[in-house]
């Protein structure tokens, strides 16, 4: 039966990154299924004072066959009232809120609040985060008034889910993070590197996404220089994302670490054109996180066939069975070491028959039949 669905959250014409691109491939499953969707994004995401980035705004097209409509400004209350009463009226059976932030918990709960009181549409909530991982004042406050707005909850890992235990015993699910299958099909290696520019034959590990203190770029540098003191033959670096802190002490650690020559950085956004080049063009990809939740990251490897190390925190390792698609090192530079070259000594053909299999579980068809079930 055709329902109306509403996802409020990051879409076009914001840049993309993983909760916008996620966003609309959701609104694409709802629409294969046979409903009518309509996205709400922000006009204003985030005031300019706090975002790290260098532009918030896209510069690609936008997505084909997708309604959003940008409107949600999330730091002035009378929009607020407006945007709630708009879908209030629209009586959507589904609303899809997406959670990440703390910041966004006046905002997305009020409009949540207000649709509610049609008594006809049900709200449910994506939360990528409850517990934030740089923590500011007011987080607890905020996300509190947040949950108390929502119908019910799905979670992307059991971190968040036990971290969702503290604010609410609402109804609430885990389901895995689909596979992110909207960059297009895999490409060669060979035709990959020369799209962006790299060396045809040289051993390459990537770093990918918003270069942040918790995901542990700087443990990966400290595990090459440990690597190089040895004196092994280590693979060139690549680090393809803008970088949302301070840029200075990863490049004063790459020259105490003898990598000068090791390393290239892509420090600008890395547009949906060309990501698949980039993890087409790599070896291995690496997640050595200090701490998480679940990695957007992991959906991609698996879509374009790469093997992958990821450290053992959050849920980052239930998504990677050891040595069978990938490798689990803990979040030190010394075991970081050991484990690329792990999957060296393995080779990258030993994984992809695994990686094939593995990620058939992760279809986008069982994230929504969760919703409709919980809503149920």
């Amino acid at each position: 039966m055709k329902k109306k669905v509403v996802i409020i959250g990051s879409a076009w014409p914001l840049r993309g990154g993983g909760i916008a691109t996620f966003n609309e491939r959701l609104a694409k499953q709802f629409i294969e299924e046979g409903h009518e969707v309509i996205i709400y994004t922000f006009s204003l995401q985030y005031p300019s004072f706090l975002f790290p980035g260098k532009s918030q705004y896209a510069t690609e097209p936008k997505p084909l066959h997708l309604t959003i409509k940008a409107l949600v400004n999330s730091v002035n209350p009378f929009n607020w009232v407006r945007i709630g009463n708009e879908i209030k009226r629209l009586a959507p059976d589904l609303v899809v809120v997406r959670y990440w932030i703390p910041f966004m918990g006046p905002c997305l709960g009020t409009i949540a609040s207000i649709i509610r009181k049609n008594k006809i549409s049900k709200v449910v909530c994506i939360a990528d985060n409850v517990v934030p991982h740089e923590k500011r004042p007011l987080d607890t406050l905020f996300t509190r008034y947040f949950v108390g707005q929502i119908d019910a909850f799905i979670t992307l890992s059991e971190k968040v889910q036990k971290d969702l235990t503290l604010f609410t015993q609402k109804p609430s699910a885990t389901v895995v993070h689909p596979l992110y299958d909207n960059f297009g099909e895999p490409i060669s290696k060979l035709e990959a590197r020369k799209k962006i520019e790299l060396d045809p034959f040289d051993p390459i590990i990537l770093f990918f996404g918003f270069v942040r203190a918790y995901k542990g770029l700087d443990l990966l540098l400290k595990a090459l220089g440990y690597l190089k003191k040895q004196g092994k033959i280590i693979p060139t670096l690549v680090i393809a994302g803008e970088f949302y802190e301070k840029k200075e002490p990863y490049l004063q650690l790459i020259e105490e670490q003898d990598l000068i020559n090791d390393v290239i950085i892509k420090s600008d956004f890395i547009a949906d054109s060309d990501v698949r080049n980039y993890f087409c063009a790599t070896d291995f990809v690496i997640q050595p996180y200090k701490h998480a939740t679940q990695s957007g990251i992991t959906p991609l490897c698996f879509h374009f066939n790469k093997p992958m190390l990821v450290t053992n925190v959050g849920a980052l390792a239930a998504m990677v069975p050891n040595h069978i698609v990938g490798v689990v090192a803990e979040p030190d530079e010394v075991s970081i070491a050991h484990g690329i070259e792990k999957l060296y000594s393995l080779g990258e053909p030993h994984f992809i028959p695994a990686i094939e299999n593995e990620k058939k579980k992760y279809n986008w068809n069982q994230l929504t039949h969760k919703i409709w079930d919980l809503i149920a």
